[in-house]
């Protein structure tokens, strides 16, 4: 049976997932002997078992990553030979995609359907990260004098320490692993603790790829003590963070004591701005996948709807009415739409939300409430209205299956509301009118802007926020060279003369 009919009681009947370190090319357990074990938010059922690295391991991994690229045949490859392996490692993925997209259900609680539709979407960015592999290039300069060439070279880093969390476990680090990888640096990776599973099978496939030891080292751990190491250690040349701000605000604080270069990719409160004119339907089916997608545990959430006061009351209904027909339930079970909540402190946090919103005079056009179920954590989708910008759920991020709806009278007013959070990841505009659109887009301070669309991606379109929603990029044509330092060559061509002679 493959993953995709393999009925649920069969599924949890099977023993859990075993993994342990993957440090210098070899699989080995803790130091110390240290484990974790991962239950199904879902099935209350124990589905993964793991080797838990302590200070020992996360010394021997970043060792073993540091000769990798200091001594190691992987940064003196030519870009071909890595392409070569990136691509293998993309056809590895595809090859196990059933297995791994089951285990990512069983860690997280989304859907079976919508993680078989991640891991392919990962495994797109490997092939395109393998393209950048053989076209990363530096500069040169002939127009410096007749004396003087100048050359540009791009580098690998060295060491980067990826931090992944637990929301898109297998999609975070494949944008981020593949494009370090094609430009020539070592990693260790650090899986949040709560999904740890599948980027211990990407270790698997890596190693099957031809991934040389030391190139790739997966530590499973606590953040106190594998993401305290990846931010602090001095032989970490690099981390790149996808996680909450406030946890990333913390790292840039820590990173700056070695003064290491930093990628961050932060939390959002994104609009989704309705106007008169829209394709109604529509946007009513965008705002309910845009927050009910992943049950709203994305970044990227269209987490409020700021829609025009003259045909807010009917979108309200419209979308409460597509609310009612979502279907929440076991992540196993062919047509569910929103499964489990990944966290119990998520899950707290979820709850906490939406009463403090009813506390501040919100009022909750449907759910609000924990959805009753035999086992596992999962939120009713929910729609808060005659909500006010200074309300903590029209600024905060819920993380959540809860949708915040302001109204507005104008295309300024709309702005100012999109532009009113200290985050600025992303938005979509909906209009008919193209003017309407391209101003809003022009105007909106977010890394991306869907116009009459959400939540598409593509690898060569970069991705990335404004203010505290990030630094830097990821994605996109120039996403290997973020794991480069610039090099200037400067050179002298003939005699020179010294420049204390009189001339």
């Amino acid at each position: 049976m493959t993953a995709s009919n393999v009925p649920p009681a069969n599924v949890l009947a099977l023993a859990p997932f075993k993994g342990r370190l993957l440090i210098d090319g070899a699989w080995v357990a803790a130091v110390d002997g240290a484990t974790l074990e991962r239950k199904s938010p879902a099935h209350d059922k124990v589905v993964g078992v793991y080797a838990k690295a302590g200070a020992a391991d996360v010394e021997r991994a970043i060792a073993a990553a540091r000769r990798a690229f200091d001594h190691g045949p992987w940064p003196r490859m030519k870009g071909a030979e890595r392409a070569r392996i990136l691509r293998a490692a993309a056809d590895g993925i595809l090859a196990r995609k059933q297995e791994i997209a089951l285990l990512e259900t069983l860690e997280n609680g989304k859907p079976l359907a919508q993680a078989q539709a991640e891991i392919e979407g990962a495994a797109d960015l490997w092939h395109y990260a393998a393209s950048l592999a053989r076209n990363l290039h530096g500069d040169s300069y002939n127009t410096l004098g007749e004396q003087t060439l100048g050359v540009v070279l791009r580098d690998p880093v060295g060491v980067v320490g990826i931090i992944t969390p637990w929301n898109f476990p297998f999609l975070i680090v494949s944008q981020k692993l593949p494009f370090a990888l094609a430009a020539g640096c070592t990693a260790v990776v650090k899986p949040s603790e709560f999904t740890s599973g599948t980027t211990l099978k990407l270790g698997e496939i890596l190693l099957a790829a031809g991934v040389p030891p030391g190139v790739v080292n997966i530590l499973v751990g606590d953040g106190a003590v594998v993401g305290e190491a990846l931010v602090t250690h001095r032989d970490v040349d690099m981390l790149t963070f996808t996680g909450s701000t406030a946890v990333g605000k913390q790292a840039v604080a820590k990173a700056a004591q070695t003064l290491k270069k930093v990628s961050l990719e932060l939390g959002g409160k994104n609009p989704q701005i309705v106007f008169a004119d829209c394709d109604l339907d529509a946007a009513v089916d965008a705002a309910a996948f845009g927050i009910y997608f992943n049950a709203g545990q994305c970044c990227n959430s269209g987490s409020r709807i700021l829609v025009h006061e003259s045909i807010a009351e009917r979108f309200v209904a419209a979308l409460v009415d597509r609310s009612k027909s979502v279907q929440v339930g076991d992540p196993l079970v062919a047509g569910v739409q929103v499964g489990a909540i990944t966290t119990e402190k998520q899950f707290a946090t979820i709850l906490s939300h939406i009463d403090a919103a009813r506390r501040a005079g919100a009022q909750v056009a449907i759910g609000g409430s924990r959805r009753a179920s035999a086992s596992g954590m999962f939120v009713e989708p929910t729609v808060v209205t005659n909500v006010s910008r200074e309300m903590a759920i029209a600024r905060e991020e819920v993380f959540g299956p809860v949708l915040a709806v302001l109204t507005f009278k104008d295309l300024d007013e709309a702005i100012e509301l999109a532009n009113s959070t200290l985050y600025g990841l992303s938005a979509s505009v909906w209009s008919r009118d193209f003017s309407t659109c391209l101003t809003a887009a022009r105007r909106i301070k977010a890394g991306t802007i869907w116009v009459n669309t959400f939540l598409e991606g593509h690898a060569e379109l970069p991705f990335g926020g404004y203010r505290e929603s990030g630094i830097g990029r990821e994605l996109g044509r120039y996403a290997a060279e973020d794991y480069t330092e610039s090099k200037t060559l400067h050179m002298h061509l003939g005699v020179r003369t010294d420049w204390y002679l009189p001339r």
